[in-house]
């Protein structure tokens, strides 16, 4: 494969995708290999038309190319400056206390399982794969625990359904404690996951960022080594540093929207929202194009998600704009009940009303077995508008 052409490498969840993607990823982050483009086991025709393999690589010293999920629009190939990832990953390990032994728990083509694997590279180790090709267990989970080395230190990085199934089983709670640090982040952590997993005698670190700066550069509010955060007057997270990606593959309309120049420096415009907490510590409201207008109030959908979560009879829940005749948009909740629960409108209402402005809260309910869910931990959006489309056509039938 030529040096300036995308080397396309599936990424199956096993220990054998594991092996052989670590030579040419060493040899890419090392420039002495072609970039690589990461992609499922069986990568859609979508992704491989956005990715054009045949094209040359439109950015100097890029490692690896992965693609954002999807989950509210065509997939965008994000290119990863091998600077880029070594400084992301030097970045973490030194906020971590070293380098450790990690156990990759989430897909290796999604930027927070690719940096498992380049921050061992860079610490000089070897990782464990979890076989998720079956689906994430807990049993699977324990059982790659323990094929870590003794004597050193172990990491993993998981996404919040995941760390919620481990603290429900003793064996699961038994193997997180194992670990140095258990980074958590693909989605706002709902309320309560964290205080369980700490009251477990976990030591969970949440992370906050994109493809667009090579995985996590927040850890629990806090930027790391080299990372500057900003917010923008209108609400909007800007991050700025080493990390940054170089862009999106062969569409410069949209690295023009989402890397800008403010004051001399180059950032990334991300697509959320935050404000900075009394201590200083960057919160996220949640996505700027995932905020419902109702009665002329901006309603972030996310925080109103995480705080139905916190309510003991939702186990999971997703939000949505919906438009309606009276208020523009109404905020519609899709609710998965805790075991042997039925939640009312009314309640919920109440329970968000009691920490967040009233506007914010849900005007219709609708309940589901389970939240739809993308392969990457997030919550499928376009599913979840697809289950409120078909609950309107029953009630019109």
């Amino acid at each position: 494969m030529s040096p300036d052409h995308l080397d396309v490498l599936p990424c199956p969840a096993d220990a054998a995708a594991l092996d052989a993607l670590l030579p040419p990823l060493g040899a890419a982050l090392d420039g002495h290999g072609p970039p690589l483009a990461l992609v499922p086991e069986w990568p859609a025709d979508e992704l491989l038309a956005a990715l054009r393999p045949d094209e040359p690589v439109d950015a100097p010293g890029i490692a690896a190319v992965v693609t954002t999920s999807g989950s509210s629009g065509e997939p965008k190939p994000v290119l990863l400056p091998a600077a880029a990832l070594r400084a992301s990953a030097t970045a973490t390990l030194d906020h971590l206390g070293g380098p450790g032994q990690w156990l990759l728990a989430l897909p290796a083509q999604y930027v927070a399982g690719l940096q498992v694997v380049v921050r061992s590279l860079v610490g000089g180790t070897t990782p464990v794969a979890l076989d998720t090709s079956g689906g994430f267990t807990v049993d699977g989970f324990v059982a790659a625990t323990g094929k870590l080395d003794a004597g050193t230190r172990h990491y993993t990085a998981l996404v919040p359904t995941q760390l919620g199934r481990l603290l429900a089983e003793p064996a699961g709670r038994d193997a997180l404690r194992g670990y140095h640090a258990v980074l958590l982040g693909g989605s706002a952590a709902p309320d309560g996951l964290l205080d369980r997993a700490r009251a477990a005698g976990v030591a969970v670190t949440t992370t906050y960022g994109m493809s667009e700066t090579c995985g996590g550069c927040v850890y629990d509010g806090q930027p790391l080594a080299g990372v500057d955060v900003e917010i923008r007057d209108d609400g909007r997270v800007l991050l700025a540093g080493p990390v940054l990606a170089a862009g999106y593959r062969l569409r410069p309309d949209l690295t023009a929207a989402a890397f800008q120049h403010v004051r001399g420096r180059r950032v990334h415009v991300t697509p959320d929202l935050g404000r900075h907490t009394p201590d200083g510590r960057l919160e996220i409201l949640g996505r700027a194009d995932h905020v419902a207008v109702s009665g002329g109030v901006n309603v972030p959908l996310a925080a109103v998600e995480q705080t139905l979560v916190g309510h003991p009879a939702v186990a999971a829940a997703a939000c949505a704009a919906v438009a309606d005749a009276q208020w523009g948009e109404r905020v519609t909740a899709v609710v998965a009940p805790a075991a042997g629960a039925h939640p009312t409108l009314a309640e919920l209402r109440a329970h968000v009303a009691r920490t967040s402005p009233r506007a914010w809260a849900p005007r219709e309910l609708v309940y589901v077995p389970a939240i739809p869910q993308l392969s990457s931990g997030k919550t499928d959006r376009l599913a979840v508008q697809q289950l409120l489309a078909d609950a309107s056509r029953e009630r019109m039938s």
